[in-house]
């Protein structure tokens, strides 16, 4: 009788411990980023931004694994592959350049491994079918970005521009939804060109766009590369307005850019224009507490829309962590299969980007409140109305 009462508290005891184990253990985040080559501006912001993170998510000890791959996708594929095969992670962040996003496709759904991106094209999330069920995006879609832009032009007399878009899928998706919403709006696109984002001189495909006299000319691109375009275009004496993409947003496109930039409308989201963000704006508050948090850290006008995305992946893993716990613990498949489920239960979350409401269909889970317009004014990036 003894033995029976002894062996059931041994019992209770080795469960209690069990449950105590699960209910710390460590969580392992796998982070794929550009911090060098064309797309390290990128890259760089949200690794900052990435090393503000608590250690904890979820009450979950958290172990951040955080690898550059040189904005190569094939670098990003084997960084991921071995964040995945040999380090055992339950989530990966990044990669943060389109086709990068669209290489590492394959290894997480292979792995069913949960990928939350810092891309801006909708290509790694849409349509929500096979190999993408396993991708989540934080950026607003380019999608957005093209109707706010669109809007902004119709409503100030622009009938007809010239096009001219990184050589990739960054400027395939850009020229895609654009045209769209050009479209419904009756702009006409009067000319079409592409460079790489390592060229040296893109004089023949501007002097291509000024011949066809457009009203305004949109830049299709992101991070530093884009000066290129837009100085040539000062240089040889364009006159009409210069729109870049939300890719545009760092302190290093301004510094390069110098007096070249001056003037530039982009769309943006709300952490590069917090501090002019009208004051009723739903994500002032955090957009503003993040500037203010990082800005602190890293200097006066460092922060970029990129490290507002990256700081929103921290509250969307510790929402959907919260309630993955209840299914299995960190280190498992189950996990994994549970986290990727409730990724897709974001309810009115609050970002510094914008407001989450993702679903089945929806990986991105961004409205219209995470979409504004900028210009360049003064070497700083400010909110313009509509």
């Amino acid at each position: 009788m003894m033995l029976s009462k002894f062996t059931r508290r041994l019992a209770a005891g080795v469960v209690l411990s069990v449950i105590a184990a699960a209910a710390h253990a460590q969580l392992k985040v796998g982070i794929d980023l550009s911090s060098t080559g064309p797309a390290a501006a990128i890259g760089i912001t949200s690794k900052n931004a990435m090393l503000m993170w608590p250690k904890t998510i979820a009450g979950q000890n958290a172990e951040y694994i955080i690898l550059d791959d040189g904005s190569d996708p094939g670098a990003a594929v084997r960084n991921i592959r071995k964040l995945i095969s040999e380090d055992h992670v339950d989530v990966i962040v990044g990669p943060n350049i389109t086709p990068a996003a669209l290489a590492a496709l394959d290894p997480v759904a292979e792995s069913e491994t949960p990928m939350i991106t810092l891309i801006g094209s909708a290509s790694v999330v849409e349509p929500q079918e096979g190999k993408k069920v396993w991708a989540f995006k934080m950026a607003q879609t380019d999608r957005a970005m093209a109707d706010v832009m669109t809007r902004y032009m119709a409503n100030h007399g622009v009938k007809t521009v010239g096009f001219i878009g990184f050589a990739d899928s960054y400027g395939d998706s850009w020229l895609n939804e654009f045209t769209k919403f050009a479209d419904l709006r009756h702009i006409k696109i009067v000319a079409s060109e592409r460079f790489n984002r390592t060229d040296a001189s893109v004089t023949g495909q501007i002097l291509k766009l000024m011949s066809a006299k457009p009203d305004a000319v949109l830049i299709a691109g992101a991070g530093t590369p884009t000066v290129l375009p837009q100085r040539t275009l000062v240089e040889r004496g364009y006159k009409g307005a210069i729109y870049q993409t939300h890719g545009i947003a760092t302190p290093e496109f301004i510094k390069l850019g110098g007096k070249d930039v001056e003037g530039t409308l982009f769309p943006t989201q709300p952490v590069v224009v917090a501090r002019t963000l009208p004051a009723d704006h739903p994500s002032k508050k955090a957009a503003l507490a993040f500037v203010n948090a990082y800005e602190e850290k890293y200097g006066k006008g460092t922060v970029t829309q990129f490290a507002g995305d990256a700081a929103g992946v921290y509250p969307r893993l510790q929402d959907a962590v919260a309630r993955a716990l209840h299914t299995a613990k960190p280190g498992t498949k189950e996990f994994r299969v549970a986290l990727r489920s409730e990724l897709e239960h974001a309810h009115e979350l609050v970002v510094p980007n914008g407001v989450v409401n993702t679903s089945a269909t929806d990986h991105v889970g961004l409205d219209q409140r995470a979409s504004v317009m900028g210009v360049i004014t003064n070497g700083a990036f400010t909110y313009l109305a509509q």
